[in-house]
């Protein structure tokens, strides 16, 4: 049998090249993602550079620890405090009757030069005593180094995940296409007596063959390409600058190699099933129009996912509509919706097609075979569908949620200038110019507060600590549920209805931003909205917090020109950047990130190279396959323009059916979106990408073009 398939891939290469090149690229990419993020695990072993001369290293609390439930015991679990404590001046005497003392780059950490268990003895409780690699937690870009590192991550996992979907999407509807044309071939292997487990072992042989020959060239081509991924991410400001693929890692290739021969084979077995029950009249066959293209299985298949879809999205809506906001899902849910269509895809591209109109003579003839070969038509379809629909509902979702909470953001306040900066100066009222007398001033500053739920999970909540509680009251236009906004004082909170317990009046225990637990009664309740802060409370609550942010408006009646005046006297009394209210939202909430921007790109980028290879294989083994039929089409009068016209004008009309596929898809994730953030009480403001998904349909139908004229034989 691997003779009689090593034969058949010799005389038909041209079939399984799309395949080949298909499966390659994906093993590649999975090797590519696979040792970055084997990279991301943990950062590389470097010496302490801040205290590198000091044995110890005395650091301030920087995590909040409790304990929680665990089954029948009890555990702890901690989180990073917002306000991490300062060593205290108390203890620095103690600690200098020990040895020398280094001070450097501020009064969170110190070096001692003494023995570690003489140290530990002093501090006790007080602090952290840190000794060998534990000293580098005091060096400033520890944290920094962790939290790009939890970026790449994610964004090496979203990746390769999408490689994964797209490369077992694609190899499954090219080897299947290529199976259909070989109806006559099985046909004939059936008359000269082949049996239907032959044939099936036939193929499974072959993609067995062309597996592991792709598996073996991806692995390279991971190892080539995973060290230049790097690069650009360091490049692009997504990794830190000593961001580097590791050479001690080879888990990866094994991973993409098995997955890439696993695919191979399971993307051939449901069309060899078909294959094996082609009887020996197949032979005979000369009817183009495609029958039985949608077998029961596939058929049912496609409704469960498509009703599965579809509950899902429900769900979200009834139980929890923030969720849907989020990116990992936004990225993973249209994929089900997506293999939903594909599957059903042969039901669906016959009506579709006569749907689209064409004028003509030429029109008529292309959307009659378009139609009428559906296995064509959907082999097709389907990779456009599958670019349209993530560039559509992965762009249109992204700047959908920026855009709706910089609106939020604009709606939540009644302030015409927000004041915003590191540390700001706030002076004492009494101190005021008579420009700013007249105006309120809410000054705010960022904390958060953390609660314990049901006794087992610890939750931090973003907040803002208040300055000044009437002001506050006077300019927030926040969508308040239940209380009131002005019982707000330093022995209650304002909580979002995402709270387990939100109940107006009730008291509860919470830590505060650096650690400390208090007692707060619940003065007020608010819409979840986009999930900006999530509780407000005041300064005395948060006394080591910076005020970072400073909400303005003037007195009644002002005049553009006082507005003006009072810009340049907040510049001078408070320091920090002045904008108006529509500005401070758009620069405080930008429509994408240079981080999320890349990672689109490359998301989209993997999907549009595969539909690339999609479309010209198929069309390159559709067409070339056509020879008979175009010549006969020639005999009839054609000329070979008016034959071009037809075989680019069928490509693009199967190019324009999956975009109509993938933009009802589009169309339903971003109305479960707007769906959501009208349940979240938020601004709804659904962004269509016609740009992004106009640019993947236009390279689509010139790839379609360009493989349609190439491939298109000569006759006469």
């Amino acid at each position: 049998m691997l003779t009689v398939a090593c034969a058949a891939l010799r005389a038909r290469w041209a079939t399984f090249v799309a395949g080949f090149v298909a499966l390659a690229l994906g093993v590649g990419l999975l090797a590519t993602m696979g040792l970055g993020l084997a990279s991301t695990l943990e950062a590389p072993q470097r010496p302490p550079e801040r205290f590198a001369s000091s044995p110890v290293v005395v650091m301030g609390q920087d995590r909040l620890t409790v304990e929680v439930r665990r089954g029948p015991a009890t555990g702890t679990v901690s989180k990073p405090l917002a306000h991490p404590h300062p060593v205290d001046t108390a203890l620095l005497p103690e600690l200098a009757a020990l040895g020398p003392v280094t001070r450097d780059g501020g009064p969170d950490a110190v070096g001692v030069d003494a023995p570690a268990d003489r140290v530990r003895e002093v501090v006790g409780r007080r602090a952290q005593v840190l000794t060998g690699d534990e000293r580098r937690r005091a060096d400033p870009g520890t944290e920094r180094d962790a939290q790009a590192l939890v970026s790449v991550n994610s964004l090496l996992g979203t990746a390769g995940g999408v490689s994964a979907f797209v490369s077992v999407f694609v190899v499954a509807s090219t080897f299947a296409f290529a199976v259909a044309l070989r109806r006559r071939e099985f046909g004939l292997l059936r008359t000269a007596g082949a049996t239907p487990g032959q044939i099936r072992r036939l193929l499974l042989t072959e993609s067995l063959v062309v597996g592991v020959l792709a598996s073996a060239a991806g692995c390279a081509l991971g190892a080539w390409g995973a060290p230049r991924l790097a690069r650009a991410l360091v490049e692009g400001r997504v990794a830190p600058a000593w961001f580097a693929i590791r050479e001690d890692v080879n888990w990866p290739f094994h991973v993409a190699f098995w997955t890439g021969l696993l695919v191979a084979v399971t993307g051939v077995w449901a069309a060899s099933r078909r294959a094996g029950r082609i009887g020996p009249a197949e032979a005979l066959r000369e009817a183009d129009v495609d029958t039985g293209v949608l077998p029961r299985g596939r058929l049912l298949a496609g409704v469960v996912l498509a009703v599965a879809g579809a509950a899902l999205l429900a769900w979200g809506l009834a139980t929890d509509p923030a969720d849907l906001l989020k990116r990992k899902t936004y990225l993973t849910r249209p994929m089900i919706l997506i293999t939903a269509v594909a599957l059903l895809a042969p039901l669906l591209v016959r009506r579709t097609a006569r749907l689209l109109p064409l004028p003509g003579a030429v029109g008529m003839l292309v959307r009659e075979n378009t139609a009428a070969s559906v296995r064509r038509t959907a082999a097709v379809a389907a990779p456009v569908l599958v670019t349209v629909a993530l560039a559509g509902s992965m762009t249109g979702t992204a700047e959908s949620v920026t855009a709706a909470r910089a609106a939020d953001a604009r709606e939540r306040t009644a302030a015409q200038l927000v004041v915003t900066g590191e540390r700001l100066r706030v002076p004492e009222r009494s101190g005021s110019t008579p420009v700013t007398k007249a105006a309120t001033i809410s000054p705010s500053a960022s904390t958060a507060v953390y609660v314990r739920e049901e006794g087992t999970a610890l939750v931090g909540f973003e907040a803002r600590a208040v300055t000044d509680p009437a002001a506050f009251a006077k300019l927030a236009r926040l969508p308040v549920t239940a209380g009131d906004l002005r019982d707000l004082d330093d022995r209650s909170i304002v909580v979002t209805e995402e709270w387990m317990r939100h109940e107006v009046g009730r008291t509860i225990d919470v830590w505060l931003g650096d650690g400390r637990p208090a007692r707060l009664r619940i003065a007020a309740v608010l819409a979840v909205g986009t999930g900006g802060d999530g509780a407000f409370v005041t300064a005395a609550n948060a006394p080591t917090a910076p005020v970072d942010r400073i909400d303005v408006r003037a007195g009644a009646g002002a005049s553009p020109a006082a507005l003006e005046a009072l810009a340049g006297e907040l510049r001078r009394s408070f320091g920090g950047t002045v904008r108006d209210v529509h500005e401070w939202a758009a620069a405080t909430h930008p429509r994408t990130s240079p981080q999320t921007r890349l990672g689109m790109l490359v998301v989209l980028g993997i999907a549009l190279v595969y539909t690339a290879i999609a479309l010209a294989g198929t069309l390159l083994m559709a067409t070339s396959a056509r020879a008979g039929e175009l010549a006969s089409l020639r005999l009839a009068g054609a000329t070979r323009a008016q034959v071009l016209r037809v075989v680019t004008g069928e490509a693009l009309l199967s190019v324009a059916v999956g975009a109509v596929l993938g933009a009802a898809i589009t169309a339903v994730n971003l109305a479960g979106l707007g769906t959501a953030l009208a349940a979240l009480s938020a601004p709804v403001t659904v962004v269509v990408p016609w740009g992004t998904a106009g640019a993947a349909l236009g390279s689509c139908a010139a790839v379609a073009v360009l493989a349609s004229l190439v491939s298109c034989p000569r006759t006469r």
